[in-house]
């Protein structure tokens, strides 16, 4: 009986120490994966934008009908299974041109939100770090938050557009000019926010004794202060594919962004509106796609905020 009751003594011990050990080599990203997967709507958001990603690249290779075909006999059609999402005036397959502009405006999507998150990142650093500059250029981010965004959008558009289409081609010009729009009218709220995390982390004990032992400005920003500030980066991240998304399709539905043979969800609401008595469907399948993608980023976005919040995490 005694050696039974060591026994178990034993192998419980065994348990909690191997249960501490695990607790203490648990990493932060295992942390923040538990928590975000606690969090049902960020995997629901995950599942329905990544179904959206995989419907827009591979969908082409399962429906392949030409989004561009004309079949005029069968114009204006409703649902069918040659055509899941029917026809347009032209006779062009609707589910073919909703796949073929979601890679557009995914793509415009993540492209101009790279611009806008290396562009806001770096003068929210610069200005976080360096008190010298730090007026400078938060005056310079308060004056693009005093612009107009959309008639400011309009004029770049208006005064570039034909100069880059004759450059780049119509497509690509295009597709350069709108995500440089959208870059550069979209990082000021990413700098405001990594200039308030850099401004709290340059004065840690860390970066002081970085300081202290005469460790060089540019090697603290890459060790120690940008690794820290990777949470509210992520975060916009994600929340700026969704606002690319929506800026891309307001310019699309007021006729200034692609050509109408190139095709975006904005392009095709803009194109579907005068049909909209005669085919609801041909605004109905477009919008909700952007509604789809732009709320699923959203709650993936809210997701990643709570993870990365370690007074959440830590609940």
């Amino acid at each position: 009986m005694t050696d039974s009751v060591q026994g178990r003594a034993l192998a419980a011990g065994a348990v909690d120490g191997a249960e501490e050990v695990e607790l203490r080599h648990r990493s932060l990203w295992l942390d923040v994966w538990h928590q975000f997967r606690s969090h049902k709507g960020a995997m629901a958001g995950v599942g329905v934008f990544a179904f959206i990603v995989l419907a827009v690249l591979l969908g082409p290779y399962i429906h392949d009908i030409d989004p561009q075909y004309l079949d005029y006999r069968s114009k204006n059609q409703g649902m069918s299974l040659a055509h899941p999402m029917g026809t347009d005036n032209l006779g062009r397959d609707m589910f073919a041109q909703v796949l073929a502009g979601g890679r557009t405006s995914l793509a415009v999507g993540v492209t101009a939100m790279a611009l806008s998150l290396s562009l806001g990142t770096l003068v929210g650093v610069i200005s976080g770090f360096f008190a010298r500059l730090d007026g400078v250029l938060m005056r310079l981010t308060d004056l693009f938050l005093a612009l107009p965004i959309l008639p400011l959008l309009l004029v770049i558009i208006m005064l570039f557009r034909d100069t880059l289409r004759s450059l780049f081609g119509p497509e690509i010009g295009i597709f350069i000019l709108i995500v440089f729009v959208i870059g550069i009218t979209s990082w000021m709220q990413t700098a405001r926010i990594v200039r308030g995390e850099v401004l709290a982390i340059k004065e840690r004990e860390f970066v002081l004794a970085a300081r202290s032992i005469g460790t060089r400005s540019h090697r603290m920003i890459f060790r120690h202060i940008f690794p820290n500030v990777l949470s509210p980066i992520m975060v916009s991240a994600t929340l700026g594919v969704a606002a690319a998304i929506i800026t891309e399709s307001a310019l699309s539905f007021l006729g200034l962004g692609f050509p109408s043979d190139f095709p975006t969800w904005g392009r095709l609401l803009f194109d579907g509106v005068p049909f909209l008595n005669i085919n609801p469907a041909r605004v109905i399948w477009p919008g909700l796609a952007i509604s789809l993608t732009v709320l699923s980023v959203n709650y993936i976005g809210d997701g990643l905020r709570d993870a990365l919040d370690p007074r959440i995490r830590g609940r």
